[in-house]
């Protein structure tokens, strides 16, 4: 179980009678007394040791070895309340907190700690954690952990003014709170306060030089500005602290790409992926690159791979679907369009891409039954866009040709004029007519406007 820096924090305080019951040690010691084999100074010296092992259940088990009267100490049982809450047994954690909080109802600790152990059991613990917020707003209106869990919850549902507000109530009572600083930082960086940002993260950075997401904040907010080099300059900063970050990894090729340096950008989103090879991002940023290079192949494989870790990322199907085309791997193509065709009914081009795609591998009947059902679901009849469905479909004859080659100057606007110029060409290329095939596809390049994904297979037509 993960926990935020704060969250850490607010469990080791209740620890902190460690540090006290040390010090006890150290003086008991130098005295030349002997501590009672049964004393909380010896007790926790022993849990120490057993911590250190790393064995959770015997540190708790350990409580059980408590006497009567040192189980009703509240800074013990603060103790095993974050050990419990550490180990996930959260019902355990949260009925000694509640016996604690009966015994002693104004105990900011005991609060506090009941907010962490009903964040930590999620949504069916919302109420819990609400009201252990508001106990603790009425005891300390700008307590550090609540207002930080209200803050939380605003930056969950994009409210960050009102985030930003919790942060600054937090930061009154803990001007040091790193959790705090960030917080404040990375509102203010979402609401354009980039000196407000700056002045957080670099707080952040004098009370402890490392804070890599404080490197990496102030380089975003250097790329806001198109300050590249001085992005890179950060996020290198934050990875030398940090070297296994994706995030920091990501922003390093964006800034490095920028920056015109290409092959820095492909390390470093090869990085980034062999630090999370089952997360789409880089894959994503990575083709990207790939294709600007004409390294389509390689872009292709990427793609693949962006499907394959977020089956559900749209556009990757469109990328596919057109680099799979490149590649002649038709039955790919086809079915990377079918897939973007289902999460897009409205765009023409997916069932005539899908129809190209089985004319290719030379399924012509298939095309056709397909199309079938595609003319049935277009409301408009008297569309172009239906005129050319129903031309795929019935491959003729000249009359529809002749009827269609007077529709698409008509057009008013470019884009959907080049994309029917495309498919008209494409048609005539089906058909083996490749001198009208050329000329529509040349008409569709010197348009010069690569709005639509077909004006690059245009070109990849002419440059066979």
């Amino acid at each position: 179980m993960k926990y935020s820096k704060r969250i850490i924090a607010i469990l080791l305080s209740a620890a902190s009678v460690f540090s006290g019951f040390a010090a006890e040690v150290k003086n008991e010691k130098n005295s030349g007394a002997k501590a009672p084999s049964n004393s909380k100074v010896t007790f926790v010296q022993n849990l120490q040791n057993i911590l250190e092992t790393g064995d959770m259940d015997k540190a708790i088990a350990y409580f059980d070895s408590l006497s009567a009267a040192d189980t009703n100490d509240t800074g013990l049982m603060l103790i095993k309340g974050s050990l419990l809450i550490s180990a996930g047994k959260l019902k355990e954690a949260t009925d000694l907190l509640n016996s604690l909080e009966e015994k002693d109802p104004s105990n900011i600790e005991v609060l506090e700690m009941k907010i962490i152990a009903a964040k930590a059991a999620g949504p069916k613990s919302s109420s819990a954690k609400k009201a252990a917020i508001n106990k603790v707003i009425a005891l300390d209106p700008n307590n550090a952990t609540a207002n930080i869990e209200l803050a939380q919850e605003q930056v969950l549902n994009h409210k960050y003014k009102t985030a930003r507000n919790y942060y600054k109530k937090a930061l009154i009572s803990a001007p040091k709170d790193p959790t705090a600083l960030f917080g404040l930082g990375q509102t203010s960086y979402y609401l354009n306060d980039i000196d407000e940002a700056k002045i957080a993260f670099k707080k952040m950075l004098a009370l402890n030089p490392n804070e890599a997401i404080a490197y990496q904040y102030l380089g975003k907010l250097e790329a806001e500005d198109e300050n590249y080099k001085a992005a890179l300059e950060y996020i290198t900063k934050a990875i030398e602290i940090e070297d296994d970050n994706y995030d920091f990894y990501m922003d390093l090729g964006q800034y490095s790409r920028y920056r015109g340096k290409f092959a820095d950008a492909e390390k470093a989103w090869t990085k980034a992926i062999s630090i999370n090879p089952d997360y789409f991002l880089a894959y994503t940023y990575r083709a990207g690159l790939y294709d600007e290079q004409n390294k389509l192949s390689q872009a292709l494989n990427d793609y693949r791979k962006v499907i394959e870790t977020n089956p559900d990322y749209y556009f990757g199907y469109e990328a596919l679907g057109l680099l799979a085309w490149h590649e002649k791997s038709y039955d790919e193509a086809r079915a990377a369009f079918e897939k973007a065709y289902s999460y897009n009914k409205e765009n023409v081009s997916y069932p005539l891409m899908i129809a190209a795609c089985y004319i290719k591998a030379g399924k012509l009947q298939k095309a056709k039954l397909f199309l079938e059902q595609v003319m049935k679901s277009m409301p408009d009849k008297q569309t172009v866009e239906f005129s050319m469905v129903r031309l795929y479909h019935d491959q003729g004859p000249g009359n529809a040709e002749n009827d269609i080659a007077l529709k698409i100057p008509k057009i008013d606007k470019t884009t959907p004029r080049g994309k029917m110029l495309y498919y008209f060409a494409l048609y005539y290329e089906l058909k083996g007519v490749e001198t009208l095939a050329t000329k529509y596809y040349t008409e569709v390049k010197n348009m010069q406007s690569p709005m639509f994904f077909e004006y690059r297979l245009a070109e990849w037509s002419l440059d066979k």
